[in-house]
């Protein structure tokens, strides 16, 4: 049986179309990474020689390595904190009906229509009133806050994907509601519990713009810290704790994708 030649020129053309994305996703992060290596002294692509001379300039710089640690912190909190109560608002929500669950489910969405300036700024004033700037809460709510989103929504699907019988034959079998989520759903949806960890650590860990509004105590996180130190310079240090944020993301989603493989992730 012959091929239609529209058939044949759709894939061709779709296939042109994710080569065509895909760089364009791709190519600013590998311009980073590779002017990153450059022996110049000022950031250009491409580079001039080679050299790890600036990886080491961002190894000896305090306030880089000090940002870097606050990021990661930040952000390994905020995963787990986001994990644990976006999987409590999107199980009553996709197993419950109740009086708000409207309400509910607008609002663990409504900080994707909230500009985040306008979220940083709001947050500012509240922790500025309850005498809390100078602490870690503010930046935690606010990640917290951008982070729930994307949990909520991964493990919505993820729970609306799965087969419900397993439970329900559990429950039959006069498993404690605990029991059954922890022994049956918990395990179905891990993919998607790891998924949500990933958007919620991303999230955070690239966040900028709520961040510069909410650093504590004079610790800033790392891409605060870059915007800070490109206002009065530009050399190739910029470069090279860039490609140490993209270094951390995908250890993280590697490490994940290993562990449980990226068609089940996915």
């Amino acid at each position: 049986m012959r091929s239609d030649p529209i058939d044949y020129v759709m894939v061709v053309s779709g296939a042109v179309i994710r080569v065509i994305v895909y760089t364009m996703l791709a190519l600013p992060a590998i311009l980073v990474v590779v002017s990153s290596f450059t022996s110049g002294d000022t950031m250009q692509f491409p580079p001039k020689g080679f050299s790890l001379s600036w990886y080491q300039k961002v190894w000896e710089n305090e306030p880089f390595m000090t940002a870097l640690w606050t990021s990661t912190y930040i952000a390994v909190l905020v995963a787990i904190m986001a994990l644990a109560i976006g999987f409590a608002a999107a199980f009553a929500i996709n197993r419950f009906s109740f009086r708000g669950k409207s309400l509910l489910q607008g609002l663990a969405f409504s900080p994707l229509i909230v500009p985040a300036v306008v979220l940083g700024i709001g947050l500012l004033q509240l922790f500025s009133w309850l005498r809390l700037t100078q602490t870690i809460y503010p930046l935690l709510l606010g990640h917290l806050v951008l982070a729930i989103p994307y949990v909520v929504r991964t493990i919505l699907a993820s729970l609306a994907l799965h087969d419900q019988q397993l439970e329900h034959a559990a429950m039959n079998l006069r498993a404690k509601p605990l029991q059954v989520i922890r022994r049956i759903t918990l395990p179905l949806i891990l993919p998607g519990l790891l998924s949500a960890s990933i958007f919620a650590f991303v999230t955070s860990f690239g966040n900028a713009t709520v961040s510069a509004f909410l650093t504590y105590g004079g610790n800033v996180t790392l891409p605060v810290q870059i915007f800070t130190y490109i206002d009065t310079s530009y050399d190739p240090m910029v470069a090279a704790i860039s490609s140490i944020m993209i270094l951390v993301t995908l250890a993280v989603i590697l490490t994940i994708e290993r562990l449980i493989g990226a068609d089940r992730l996915t």
